[in-house]
């Protein structure tokens, strides 16, 4: 069995760690130990955040469409509520912008819902 010197791969490999470390603080964006240390971790954060983004913004939405149907006189279960029963598929991202957007098209939205509900 031949030996294997790892040099210019071995390089290569730490150059990469420590491109991707860079902006980072300190002896983590020049050592390769604690550069590979920091890019691990921040590659986990990254790739957790990005599941926890989707929540956040479901979470944002939900908040804007309360207040705009507050406003309106209902409250977010409520109006969810009646515009299920009124058989209107509008997605809570769409709500939130309508809410935020074009209030008088919101007012329409929740008006069709309270009908549904039977407050008319």
């Amino acid at each position: 069995m031949s030996r294997v010197k790892r040099g210019t791969t071995a390089r290569r490999h730490h150059k990469k760690i420590i491109a991707l470390a860079r902006g980072h603080k300190g002896l983590r964006h020049r050592i390769f130990r604690r550069a590979n240390e920091s890019v691990l971790h921040a590659l986990d954060y990254a790739y957790r955040h990005r599941r926890e983004r989707k929540g956040d913004m479901r979470r944002l939405w939900i908040t804007r469409i309360n207040a705009a149907a507050r406003l309106n006189g209902l409250s977010y279960s409520r109006l969810i509520e009646g515009l299920i029963k009124a058989g209107v598929q509008v997605d809570r991202k769409m709500l939130a912008d309508l809410a935020v957007r074009d209030a008088g098209a919101f007012s329409s939205v929740v008006a069709t819902a309270r009908g549904a509900l039977g407050m008319a």
